[in-house]
């Protein structure tokens, strides 16, 4: 028996003379101790959490080389390599997390909202709750600073860029043909409804490698991820109806949407300074379809609609009016996946394809024409560590465009393109620190057409100068095939140019939003021709050249005024250009110097109801006066809009909706078309470009019908 004591003895003796003392303090970047921190070694468990002071030490038995982690919540998870037999009062430096609500997040030139946007500065609600928006995507976007409004066109003018240096992108695939049916001189609308879109991200510059074929911004529109419910949504409205239903299983779920819209009642309602023929009116409907794999989710989205409409314009050079016939059908679908695989990869791909064809009747004379276009992408992207992410990716872009212009004496010209475009980029997101990061990469593409290659490199920073403000800065290059117009009749091009600089400073807290941002834009290489408009014998060359810099101003805020929300944009842009058949550089004749609005929303509980108003304000565009010397001199007066909307809460499903845009029945003006030759004075006469209507009425019944009884559309409108 004492032989088993003595035994025991000696085996608890050696033991605790085995083991070792791991000892230490915790400390962040700056020295300062970090109390709480848990401390051990890897595979064990001996460990220790550090105190006030940040000290720590615990006993164990393991010996060599071993693994000590240490982690803590907000701060990088440490593995660091020790030798146990030393490690004794060492000191051990953590770093904070970049993956925190609190870090920096590059801002320059990039407006975002949605659920997962850091900063949301236009929420998807207010697509549809923005007076004067009329639910269109674009009108809720012209409240934004940095955007013109060209109220003859509907499209986004983004800081002294046109229309079409805009670019599209569905779920990350690119959208050819966004907007709806329209001619000279009728605004259009955007082709989508926001009830399936989740979040937008709207850069006015500036913006990732992963975009090409864009001057001046892209706008990016991503569907729902996943519906919560299953739910019916039904709209009957002055200018037509709207049914959507959503259905939910356990992998899947599918959203569609279908709508009528017929102008030819409201315009005997109340009549508007178009000279109908036929009346605008269009079906069209969407879908998206989602399916959950186990590492990744599959979405399809699909949209249609035919529109036609039949008008008589004027025209100061004719005696009589010239006979409009619109007819348009539109197909867009594509198809995406985004998902892990092998080492924490993350995988991005799809595939999209527009068509789009107009049967247009002129006076006697008839255009078809039928756009092809394909989009196809794959983009990977890696955690290198926590603080650097690369991401590379390919996109191939194919475009088939024809055109047959017949006229009335029996001649037929056609015209068109096939303009096929590889590109490859590469992106690096580096985070020094939870207060400053940057962004570098460069996109290579090949243009078929143009037999023509460019390499863009794009880069940016953002550092938190606050704990609620920070600043940030971008640059890039930016290239983009000539338009439609030009290249169905040639092409003996270069793409067009442009480089982006950008200073933002963005403060956020507590329900209220500011950001300033300053830029300039440099354009070269762009199109210019030498007849009064675009025809077959123009003579083509790409010696113009442009530039844009102002400063944009924003600011939101919803919490100082117990149930007000409002936010106030306002932009100053100086630009010029000489491009097109301009005989020097000057002011587009699409641009304001000063564009100003202010949106509120206001929830009055006693009535149920959400009362908002919309006041935009834009300085005189500049035109060409013949009876002048100087080209470009005119100068519109200025654009004045203040629109208001009512929703009131019928019960907790049913909504009424009352909108009227342009309240006080303002005369906006925003241009003139002149006289090709001078009357027997000498002056050559002209006629305004004017709205369609002094104000545009909306009433709107919504009925929502929802599992869980609650739902409604008040968000939607």
């Amino acid at each position: 028996m004492k032989n088993i004591f003595t035994l025991l003895f000696l085996t608890f003796s050696i033991a605790t003379f085995a083991q070792q003392t791991v000892s230490g303090k915790v400390v962040d970047e700056k020295g300062r101790p970090i109390a709480g921190a848990n401390v051990f070694i890897e595979g064990t468990y001996d460990g220790d959490s550090s105190n006030e002071q940040g000290n720590f030490s615990f006993q164990t038995t393991v010996t060599g080389k071993q693994k000590l982690v240490v982690t803590f919540l907000t701060y990088e998870t440490l593995n660091q390599e020790i030798t146990v037999e030393d490690f004794k009062n060492k000191t051990v430096k953590m770093k904070e997390s970049v993956n925190t609500l609190d870090a920096v997040v590059i801002t320059a030139g990039t407006f975002e909202s949605g659920d997962k946007a850091r900063t949301s500065v236009l929420k998807p609600m207010d697509i549809v709750t923005t007076a004067g928006a009329a639910g269109d995507i674009i009108g809720a976007l012209l409240t934004l600073p940095g955007t013109q409004t060209v109220g003859e066109d509907g499209r986004l003018f983004v800081r002294g860029g046109e229309a079409d240096e805009t670019q599209t992108y569905v779920d990350g695939l690119r959208v050819s043909q966004p907007y709806g049916a329209t001619t000279n001189n009728l605004p259009t609308r955007g082709r989508f409804s926001p009830f399936l879109f989740s979040g937008i991200a709207f850069s006015t510059g500036g913006y990732s490698a992963e975009y090409g074929e864009a001057l001046s911004s892209v706008l990016l529109l991503n569907t729902i991820e996943d519906p919560d419910q299953n739910k019916t949504d039904i709209s009957l409205m002055s200018v037509g109806l709207g049914i959507g239903n959503t259905q939910k299983w356990e992998k899947s779920s599918l959203s569609v949407n279908a709508s009528y819209v017929n102008l030819a009642p409201y315009q005997v309602a109340v009549p508007q300074a178009v000279d109908w023929n036929r009346a605008y009116q269009s079906i069209s409907g969407e879908m998206v379809y989602r399916y959950h794999f186990n590492n990744g989710t599959l979405k399809t989205y699909m949209a249609f609609d035919a529109a036609d409409f039949d008008l008589n314009q004027e025209d100061i050079n004719r005696p009589e009016k010239i006979r409009v016939d619109v007819r348009n059908n539109n197909f867009y679908l594509n198809s995406s996946y985004k998902g892990y695989f092998g080492s924490n990869y993350q995988l991005t791909t799809g595939i999209s394809y527009g068509y789009s064809q107009n049967k247009i009747g002129i006076a006697l004379d008839d255009v078809k024409n039928a756009e092809h276009a394909t989009h196809m992408k794959i983009k990977i992207g890696k955690n290198i560590t926590e603080r650097i992410r690369l991401t590379a990716g390919a996109d191939y872009f194919t475009t088939k465009f024809d055109e047959d212009f017949a006229e009335n004496a029996g001649n037929t010209f056609s015209s068109g393109y096939n303009n096929n475009i590889a590109a490859t980029y590469a992106e690096a997101n580096i985070f020094f620190s939870k207060r400053f990061a940057a962004k570098a990469g460069f996109r290579f593409s090949y243009t078929d057409l143009l037999q023509e290659s460019n390499l863009s490199p794009r880069f940016s920073l953002g550092y938190k100068v606050s704990d609620n403000g920070q600043l940030s800065f971008a640059y890039g290059d930016f290239v983009q095939s000539p338009r439609q117009e030009y290249l169905k009749y040639s092409d003996r091009f270069e793409s067009e140019k442009t480089a982006h600089y950008i200073l933002n400073y963005e403060y956020s807290k507590s329900g209220r939003i500011f950001r300033a941002e300053a830029y300039l834009k440099q354009y070269r290489d762009l199109v210019k021709y030498d007849t009064e408009t675009v025809q077959f014998d123009s003579q083509f060359n790409n010696n113009g050249k442009g530039f844009a810099k102002g400063i944009d101003l924003y600011w939101r805020d919803n919490t100082t005024f117990k149930n007000l929300e409002y936010w106030f944009s306002y932009s100053y842009i100086n630009t010029k250009r000489d491009f097109k058949n301009y005989p020097k550089e000057v002011t587009p004749s699409f641009v304001a110097d000063h564009s100003l609005s202010l949106v509120t929303k206001y929830w009055v509980n006693s009535l149920r109801s959400q009362i908002g108003f919309t006041h935009s304000f834009n300085s005189g565009r500049p035109y060409n006066d013949p009876n002048k010397a100087d080209f470009m001199s005119g100068k519109t007066k200025t654009y004045n809009n203040l629109s208001f909307s009512w929703a009131y809460l019928v019960s907790q499903q049913k909504i009424l909706y009352f909108s009227v845009s342009n309240v006080m029945g303002t005369d906006n003006v925003f241009g003139y078309q002149y006289a090709n030759n001078p009357d027997t004075s000498g002056q050559f006469q002209r006629k305004a470009i004017g709205q369609p209507a002094d104000r545009f009425f909306f009433v709107g019944f919504f009925w929502t019908i929802s599992d869980n009884k609650k739902d409604n559309q008040l968000k939607n409108l």
